[in-house]
């Protein structure tokens, strides 16, 4: 295409691409655009009343996440205190569907604003380039979630054609889509039945479907994000790292510098620092470190077990800081892996579990396992082992990162028909959405 059509050419396919959900809703996205598009640049104008634009920009983007994602959830904890104290009266409920990628879009739109406000970003002038920058395609339902300062001046700077960039953006399309259909949808056809059928597992299903469930949501998540980091490399635009293989961490901290890079990125800049950060003393580190957890949790869900989910997560945070601070133990680093393997995976129950009673139940089982009990019928000989095969492939290629070693284009080729042509072969196309489009 001519360079004056590329970019209105990115916004109309950006537009359909979040219309094959609900296209009613891409109105939200154009209300959200326009205010901070213009409290954009009335922060950057106004010195007395840049306050008030942030606040109007948060205002509206916190406003519409609140009202789709947690109003009902609160409406419905409020409607249970009711009753414990035998009150008729009754908040309504409101029967609506979640807007796809809701807190993904609402998170990076944010940041423009607090960025401008820092003084850190220039407002943007220009309506296209910002509507591109919130609606770009490949991270707008999933992420990564993009600052302003990396995205914004490479959508500026006209969207091109590279032919190196193209076969990078393949092998990563591809490494994205084989994670995504031949590992964690084959995991899933474990992981579901369990979780699904809690009062008729037993301790042993539980414990590999919980190990199967780590592996099948990175999967599935860190496969977006290869997808979407591919895509856009195609189009000659680089998005930001969003994994790092964090199941070979050795600590917690380490497992939250590789995980949803970019979410822990932003909770770091515009939540952690602003709190505080370590600027006062431990204990105020210690609560914002637990506060910024609990907003995590809830950010992925209305749901009790998200913010216990988040919650276990900060302790485990904490209790890591002061056994650092006060303890010195000589422990192998293979111990540490493993460790913090366990307890994510502990942790993820609670994630993956649909109620409180249901996550309660599988750690019951847990209590309980014995290597006599049997495995469900839908735990097929051939495909269980065949899931353990593809895991331990999974570490060991994430070991030794042999996709960075690839930089001829003509490997990057081929080894991306290969994984196409594996996907195509062994994956389970069941139309399976990908986990975090209902975040």
């Amino acid at each position: 295409m001519p360079k004056p059509w590329r970019k209105t050419w990115v916004f109309i396919a950006s537009c359909y691409f979040y219309m094959v959900f609900k296209p009613v809703y891409l109105l939200i996205l154009f209300a959200i655009i326009g205010i901070d598009f213009i409290a954009g640049k009335k922060i950057e104008q106004s010195i007395l009343h840049k306050k008030k634009w942030l606040i109007v920009s948060i205002s509206a983007n916190l406003g519409i996440l609140f009202f789709f994602k947690y109003f009902n959830f609160i409406s419905e904890n409020i409607n249970a205190l009711f009753a414990t104290f035998h009150s008729s009266a009754q908040l309504p409920l409101l029967e609506i569907i979640l807007p796809i990628g809701l807190s993904f879009h609402t998170f990076q739109a944010m940041s423009y604003t607090f960025e401008v406000y820092r003084g850190k970003q220039k407002a943007e002038h220009h309506l296209l380039d910002y509507s591109i920058y919130v609606l770009y395609f490949p991270q707008l339902v999933a992420g990564p979630i993009e600052r302003p300062q990396n995205l914004l001046p490479q959508i500026k700077n006209n969207i091109s054609f590279n032919g190196n960039f193209a076969a990078q953006g393949l092998l990563l399309m591809s490494i994205g889509l084989f994670k995504k259909v031949v590992i964690a949808d084959r995991l899933a056809l474990f992981v579901d039945p369990v979780f699904n059928d809690l009062p008729h597992a037993n301790g042993l299903s539980v414990l590999i479907a919980s190990v199967f469930f780590a592996f099948e949501i990175y999967c599935d998540f860190s496969g977006y994000s290869a997808i979407a980091i591919g895509v856009s490399k195609i189009m000659g635009i680089d998005l930001m790292q969003n994994f790092n293989s964090p199941y070979l961490s050795s600590s917690f901290s380490m497992f939250w510098s590789r995980w949803h890079i970019s979410l822990s990125s932003w909770f770091k800049e515009y939540l952690y620092k602003p709190l505080g950060g370590n600027r006062k003393g431990e204990l105020m580190r210690y609560r914002n470190i637990f506060i910024v957890f609990i907003l995590s949790g809830f950010w992925h869900g209305a749901k009790w077990n998200f913010m216990i989910w988040g919650a276990l997560h900060g302790i485990l945070l904490l209790l890591e800081n002061v056994f650092k601070k006060h303890f010195s133990l000589s422990i192998s680093p293979s111990f540490k892996i493993l460790f913090v393997f366990c307890a994510t995976t502990f942790a993820w129950i609670f994630f993956r579990a649909n109620t409180l009673e249901d996550a309660a139940l599988a750690i019951k089982h847990l209590g309980s396992i014995s290597f006599e009990n049997s495995l469900p019928k839908v735990f097929n000989e051939i495909e269980f082992s065949f899931c353990f095969l593809l895991i331990a492939l999974l570490i060991r290629s994430e070991k030794k990162e042999w996709s960075k070693h690839i930089v001829k284009p003509i490997f990057q080729m081929l080894i991306a028909t290969m994984l196409f042509a594996l996907a195509y072969l062994f994956g389970e196309f069941n139309l399976k959405q990908f986990i975090y489009f209902q975040f």
